[in-house]
């Protein structure tokens, strides 16, 4: 099998038999396709666009004014040990965390791009900056799919520790590479730049946001018809199989494999069975966030040059750190909660967040964000003043 798939015109013809196939799929179930894409445009205007957009818009203007310079300067003494990265990249982190995923990522991309982290700083930072944001994990999986609190904040922190865990374990990749200086001839912070950066973060978030929503819209048809046609079934049926001896059922195998393709999907699929068991898997696909996420990225990366082979093998590691972290807090901390049935159809339930609230913490947050950017940056450079003026 795989001497035929290395072959060109054997990869041509699968290839177009799976769009023959997709094609006909659109023609014998059009309902479904289409309630989908409605499910779809709903989640996009009410949750994808509203909550990205100003973080989009906060990344760009952050590494274009030159900010993550200044930054730099104050967080190197923790990132270069830590992670083996320079201070810089402390802004993707720090955007990755708060913003949601793909705004570490493209924060990522961006900072390589412009010159301030080196190839391996940035494929180190790529393995573990992209998260989930505490909105999506405290809102929509806690209080939604769990119907607790607790569960929401217990998987939020066993996201961030799972991923800084990652960083430490990445940081011996590729190890005769330290933490390096950024190119000085990378752009500044001037005020006469900043009417032209805000243009561009504006128009440049804009694209980015609509790129996500392409690939939001596909997954979610392409989920939908993958169930009425039965195919998601019989890959559960072959998965649970393979992990029999591991206690997965097909139920769940279903579940997982809904995950592996769209995190939010997947987590809202999650109902039945034991607390500890649903939010260990809920753990692992959130930090895994999904095959629609890793082609967002993958959009980004275009012909920078980084590997993605790195980007997804920290993600797994991600998922499954997240996993056994989650299982073990749940020993740890025993908690009862009342545990919602939430069996809404694929997206339904999420798209239902009103868009003027998730716009209003959005933008917030980014601007709570942006101060805090500012006041660092404030202190770097007041801090290197002073060490000038005293030399």
């Amino acid at each position: 099998m795989g001497r035929l798939l290395g072959r060109q015109h054997y990869r041509d013809a699968l290839l177009g038999l799976g769009v023959l196939l997709a094609a006909l799929a659109l023609v014998v179930w059009p309902d479904q396709a289409t309630q989908a894409m409605r499910d779809g445009l709903k989640l996009c205007g009410n949750v994808i666009v509203p909550s990205l957009f100003p973080f989009f818009v906060l990344s760009c203007l952050v590494v274009e004014l030159g900010l993550s310079r200044y930054l730099g300067r104050l967080m190197e003494p923790v990132m270069a040990p830590l992670f083996r990265i320079n201070g810089s990249c402390a802004v993707a982190l720090a955007l990755g965390v708060v913003g949601g995923y793909p705004v570490g990522a493209r924060t990522a991309i961006q900072l390589y791009e412009r010159g301030q982290c080196s190839r391996t700083e940035a494929e180190r930072l790529l393995a573990f900056c992209n998260n989930s944001g505490p909105a999506f994990i405290l809102g929509v999986v806690g209080a939604g799919v769990f119907g607790s609190g607790a569960a929401g904040l217990l998987l939020y922190l066993a996201h961030l520790l799972s991923s800084l865990l990652v960083g430490l374990l990445f940081r011996f990749y590729k190890g005769a590479d330290g933490a390096s200086r950024p190119r000085e001839s990378g752009p500044r912070f001037q005020a006469v730049r900043v009417p032209a950066a805000f243009t561009h973060a504006v128009t440049s978030a804009l694209q980015s946001v609509l790129n996500i929503c392409a690939f939001v819209l596909f997954f979610t048809v392409f989920l939908r018809i993958l169930g009425r046609a039965g195919v998601l079934a019989g890959l559960a049926r072959a998965v649970s199989r393979l992990f029999s001896p591991l206690g997965m059922d097909q139920f769940w195998a279903e579940r997982l494999l809904t995950g592996l393709l769209e995190v939010s999907s997947g987590v809202s699929s999650l109902s039945g069975g034991t607390l500890s068991g649903r939010m260990s898997m809920a753990a692992f696909m959130l930090g895994w966030a999904g095959l629609s996420v890793h082609c967002q990225v993958l959009a980004f990366l275009g012909d920078s040059g980084l590997s993605m082979r790195t980007y997804v093998a920290g993600k797994l590691l991600h998922g499954g750190l997240a996993c056994l972290l989650t299982a073990l807090l749940c020993r740890l901390l025993p908690f009862r909660g009342p545990a919602a049935l939430y069996l809404a159809e694929q997206t339904e339930a999420i798209a239902g967040i009103d868009f003027h609230q998730a716009l209003t913490i959005s933008a917030a947050a980014a601007w709570v964000t942006w101060l805090l950017f500012l006041t660092l940056a404030a202190l770097a450079v007041k801090k290197a003043v002073e060490k000038r003026g005293g030399v």
